[in-house]
């Protein structure tokens, strides 16, 4: 038996795997040539559930932040009571949290995108895309917590549906569907 007819018997046939379906093996994802279509995943229903959520909560981050800017000038009138420092003037924290609230705005699109960007990749079977997605959301919480406890009920709403997107990825039903990357001897 020669060498070849060894490697393709040790295999089977590869055409078709996806790139982690072939990373399970041990084998290098498969190039696409120009005019092919790569394989395309069939995620299992919580993979698939879980992405849909990871957009449905992205949608609601942003909806939170565009809420707290229209209704800015209540949380202006906020601060404004609680401050008890002459030096600081009521125009300087309308300023202030006018700014701060575009900058949540920016980063609840930019978290969004991310956490789409890493849903699409999960949805397709890698697990280091599971893995930042597990990450990302505390980074954002931490964020949010630490720069700005500006919280609205639809921010609470969005991370509800982040951590029931992130449980689903990890059921034990799709343990399989992230494989560990295999090694060659």
């Amino acid at each position: 038996m020669a060498d070849s007819d060894f490697e393709r018997a040790d295999t089977g046939d590869l055409s078709g795997l996806t790139d982690d379906e072939r990373r399970k093996r041990g084998l290098s994802p498969d190039p696409v040539l120009p005019g092919e279509s790569a394989p395309k995943a069939n995620p299992p229903k919580p993979v698939a559930l879980s992405f849909w959520l990871w957009l449905a909560g992205g949608v609601v981050l942003i909806l939170s932040y565009v809420q707290l800017l229209t209704s800015k000038s209540a949380v202006i009138d906020q601060y404004v009571k609680g401050t008890t420092d002459p030096k600081i003037t009521p125009q300087m924290i309308a300023d202030g949290i006018t700014a701060l609230l575009w900058y949540l705005l920016g980063g609840a699109i930019v978290f969004t995108l991310l956490f789409l960007l890493f849903a699409y990749k999960a949805r397709e079977g890698t697990r280091s895309a599971r893995t930042v997605l597990t990450i990302l959301p505390v980074v954002m919480v931490l964020l949010i917590m630490v720069i700005a406890p500006i919280i609205n009920y639809l921010t609470l709403v969005a991370v509800l549906l982040f951590v029931i997107a992130l449980i689903l990825m990890y059921l034990p039903s799709v343990a399989g569907y992230f494989p560990k990357v295999g090694k060659k001897p």
